[in-house]
């Protein structure tokens, strides 16, 4: 039985992997992918790489609840989609309590970007491209003023988004959205690896090392802030440590929110 079980995993992994070898290594960080087109509330032809938001929304609240996952990596290759269900993405990563960071290979494309920046620290590769431009409709709009007001209103739900969780303002965002002359048959500005960088789009350019490198550090960081507080709290030290550190600007422990604000402040859809 035994012999046929592994039969059937090695079979099973040529056809699906292509390989003999199935990965087995137990790692506290979880990589999550986010390829070809985030698909929505429409279902895509059979042709199209999807990431169905349906799938990634409960393995993001799995992630969460799994004691035995200390940190998340997110690699994204993805010409981006469905705009309320990459919002909805973004939103969950943001949200999470544990230490995130994204990888941009290949592409990070329209709503790709509000899920890149949405993890506590972003990497991008040298040769990875982004691209900024306005939101698009298709298929039948009725052409009346409510519409356009619709449209506007979220855009700015994902140029706020954008701005909140990366460094790039969001003037400088709107801008980058409207150029004109880069893109052969729309508005908009593809950035390139460290032209990201510049922007303040993405924290700096990565590879896969420097990535999984990130989590482990903020994942022994937490342990140690954790330690720190049980440590006082068991000695009757003070028991009010996260909120008066953090009120006292100390970076390990107010979270999420200072590290947005004290990273290097400076200078989507489809």
């Amino acid at each position: 039985m035994a012999d046929d079980k592994e039969q059937k995993e090695r079979e099973g992994a040529i056809e699906s992997l292509g390989t003999t070898e199935v990965v087995r290594a137990k790692s506290p960080v979880h990589c999550l992918t986010v390829i070809g087109q985030i698909e929505g509330h429409v279902l895509l032809p059979n042709q199209n790489k999807t990431t169905k938001y349906e799938h990634v929304i409960p393995q993001l609240v799995a992630i969460e609840e799994n004691p035995e996952i200390e940190g998340l990596l997110i690699v994204l290759n993805t010409v981006g989609g469905d705009v309320e269900a990459g919002l909805a993405l973004a939103e969950l990563i943001a949200g999470l309590s544990k230490p995130t960071v994204s990888l941009v290979l290949g592409g990070g494309h329209s709503i790709g970007v509000p899920i890149a920046v949405a993890a506590e620290q972003s990497f991008i590769a040298p040769t990875a491209t982004m691209t900024i431009h306005p939101l698009r409709m298709n298929g039948l709009v009725v052409g009346v003023p409510q519409t356009y007001e619709y449209i506007d209103r979220m855009q700015d739900r994902v140029t706020r988004f954008i701005a909140r969780h990366s460094h790039i303002p969001e003037p400088r965002l709107k801008e980058l959205m409207v150029r004109t002359g880069e893109l052969a048959r729309d508005v908009g500005t593809v950035l390139v690896g460290h032209e990201a960088v510049n922007e303040g789009l993405i924290d700096q350019v990565g590879t896969l090392q420097d990535a999984m490198a990130a989590v482990k550090r903020r994942i022994e960081q937490r342990k140690g802030v954790s330690a720190h507080a049980l440590h006082d709290h068991a000695t009757g030290g003070d028991l009010a440590y996260g909120g008066d550190r953090a009120a006292a600007g100390d970076p390990a422990v107010s979270g999420r929110s200072r590290r947005r604000s004290s990273r290097h402040r400076r200078p989507q859809e489809g």
